[in-house]
């Protein structure tokens, strides 16, 4: 009914996000460090980045900061790995499948490493995490969130890998949130033009990417951070959805 919220507190939780040295990661393990919860900082390659925001963390407040190391492509570390995030702080209540890899396969040159390492990365490592967290996220009543893309429904020319295991991830979405419910809510979000690849993007290829915006202009990590801190604490009755989170790029399609 009308005026009937679901905020809750994140006082207290815990929170794993892969990949959260940098970037979108580290914003959201930012965010949701601000709305006070716990989080715990994977990483892979990036130990001093990761160990820095860490301390950044720890410094706001005393103790609410961890940090785990793991390659996402050796699955039997995984579960291993989940629980190590786990007791840090005793409990895990929002998993954050945020770790991307991102890079062009054009078809004609496709390797089966570059497949491996796609598909291993966007859509088998989500859900073997998901699957090794799925006990203490019952355990919290708690919440999966899975960072999508847009272009799991507007394949990007020449990133036919990417693409594909980005779509495979948004009805992982659909499927665990079906299978883990009621005890565990899953959703995904799916950015558009928030940040450009490391790898560099010629100003003429923003522009043409930003005049598809109907907003005007890119992103924000801190926009991706809100659709996450939002789906922890006011969407209590959201499940199986995903929510684009890209100026009004994909509106229509």
């Amino acid at each position: 009914m009308a005026g009937q919220g679901t905020h809750q507190t994140l006082e207290g939780k815990a929170v794993l996000l892969t990949g959260a040295a940098r970037r979108i990661g580290a914003s959201m393990a930012r965010a949701f460090h601000a709305a006070g919860a716990n989080v715990v900082i994977h990483y892979r390659g990036s130990r001093q980045e990761a160990d820095t925001l860490a301390d950044e963390l720890r410094s706001e407040r005393p103790d609410s900061a961890a940090v785990v190391r793991g390659d996402l492509l050796d699955t039997a570390s995984l579960p291993g790995m989940v629980n190590r995030a786990a007791e840090a702080f005793g409990r895990l209540d929002v998993l954050v499948n945020n770790a991307s890899t991102f890079y062009p396969t054009e078809v004609g040159s496709i390797t089966e490493a570059e497949w491996d390492d796609l598909v291993g990365t966007n859509l088998k490592a989500p859900l073997f995490l998901a699957q090794a967290a799925a006990s203490w996220l019952k355990e919290s009543r708690g919440l999966i969130i899975n960072m999508v893309d847009i272009h799991a429904r507007r394949p990007l020319q020449d990133h036919s890998v990417y693409c594909a295991a980005k779509a495979g991830l948004a009805m992982l979405t659909y499927s665990l949130a079906r299978d883990l419910g009621p005890e565990v809510r899953v959703n995904g979000i799916a950015p558009g033009a928030i940040l450009w690849p490391e790898s560099g993007v010629e100003d003429t290829d923003k522009a043409a990417v930003l005049a598809e915006v109907p907003l005007g202009r890119a992103g924000d990590p801190a926009d991706i951070a809100a659709a996450a801190v939002f789906m922890a604490q006011d969407a209590g009755y959201v499940t199986g959805q995903i929510l684009a989170v890209d100026g009004g790029r994909s509106a229509g399609f």
